[in-house]
């Protein structure tokens, strides 16, 4: 079992009686923020230490429980170790702490107490000569039960890091990347906004398809900063792409293919945008229809788009192809979950990609016959690596 532990107990530097866990991180509060990291990366449990309840801090806290995990506000060690389960692992995020799911990852995966460290920076405090924490803890509730038997007036977060490290806990180096991807403790405002855009960006580019990493990812740094400042929905964004996805089928099927198949690349980006918005403002519903969306809209493409040219060109081939890719690709989703996908991996967005630039040069069969491959190597693969996995 895996719980998380947030403190929301210090003030932000520059809003008065404001606690820094409150701040906005792209149109939610940091310590919301915080706690989608831990869920994103098997949280069933948050506790979260309080000073005080702020109306802000209260509506956050509401907020998380309707994620489905536990959520507890506590005020002192004995309170935190009485919600915890005695065999869980805990993973603490230190009080301003923005950071990336990778980050979250790596420790929830550590089987032992281990620090995440620097060497120097705006982080918490000194551990050790050479050694500054870096905001995220892995360990035992034992540790918690240690500072319970503290005198009470000992700062808790303070003395959870100081028994955490004399016990020998591990030390987990700070990556160079993690900073730039804008991990770090910050309680100004205007700071931490900006590192919260920069954590957003990297989350897109951390996704091992090539498609999120080295399109989308690019496209979301020049877009998300802007669109998280003035505040635009994600339902928004998703409402945009679904009317860029209907009229470019609508174009293909009237076959005008080019500008039907860049409009609808144009609203697969859209619907990634809107994706990661509506993680980040829990809008669950449409997080859904963005997941079912997208290999629709790939899917009527690729078929409108062969129905059309083998109707041009009076052959059963183009048909035939866009039906390969369709079934190829779907099969192939269908086993993604239980395989280790490659970079190059084909991913529904991917199909539009690849036929866009054969449709701009007047050849459309060409590109139904390269990604009618795509997604036959795609699934050659997926059932390789299966059959390695049973051993068949």
């Amino acid at each position: 079992m895996l719980a998380g532990l947030l403190f929301a107990t210090a003030d932000a530097s520059d809003r008065h009686d404001t606690l820094a866990a409150t701040l906005p991180v792209g149109g939610v509060t940091l310590i919301e923020f915080q706690a989608r990291l831990l869920v994103a990366a098997g949280a069933s449990q948050i506790v979260v230490v309080v000073s005080r309840l702020t109306p802000e801090l209260l509506g956050a806290i509401n907020r998380l429980g309707r994620r489905g995990v536990a959520v507890d506000a506590v005020r002192g060690p004995a309170e935190a170790l009485a919600k915890l389960h005695p065999l869980a692992r805990v993973i603490w995020l230190a009080d301003g702490l923005v950071t990336t799911s990778v980050m979250v990852e790596a420790m929830r995966d550590r089987d032992r107490d281990t620090l995440l460290v620097a060497q120097s920076g705006n982080e918490l405090e000194r551990i050790g000569p050479n050694a500054v924490w870096a905001g995220i803890a892995a360990i035992d509730p034992q540790r918690i039960a240690d500072v319970a038997k503290l005198p009470k007036d000992y700062d808790f977060a303070s003395s959870l890091l100081r028994v955490t490290a004399q016990r020998g806990a591990e030390q987990l180096p700070l990556p160079e990347t993690a900073v730039r991807e804008g991990h770090g403790i910050e309680r100004d405002s205007r700071t931490l906004a900006a590192k919260g855009r920069a954590a957003l960006v990297a989350a897109l580019g951390t996704r091992t398809n090539w498609v999120d990493r080295f399109l989308v990812a690019p496209l979301a740094k020049l877009a998300l900063p802007p669109l998280v400042a003035r505040g635009v929905p994600a339902f928004a964004l998703g409402g945009l792409g679904g009317a860029f996805g209907l009229g470019g089928l609508t174009a293909i099927s009237l076959g005008w293919s080019a500008s039907g198949i860049a409009a609808v690349v144009v609203a697969l980006a859209l619907l990634a945008l809107a994706d990661v918005l509506s993680w980040l403002s829990d809008e669950r519903m449409l997080a859904r229809i963005v997941r079912w969306a997208v290999p629709g809209a790939a899917a009527l493409a690729t078929l409108l788009l062969g129905q059309r040219v083998g109707f041009l060109a009076a052959s059963a081939t183009p048909p035939l192809l866009a039906l390969t890719t369709v079934v190829a690709g779907a099969l192939a989703e269908r086993a993604a979950g239980a395989v280790s996908r490659p970079w190059w991996w084909a991913v529904p967005p991917a199909y539009p990609l690849i036929l866009l630039p054969a449709a701009l040069v007047g050849y459309p069969v060409w590109g139904l016959a390269v990604a009618a491959a795509y997604a036959a190597v795609t699934l050659g693969f997926a059932v390789e690596a299966l059959r390695t996995r049973t051993g068949a």
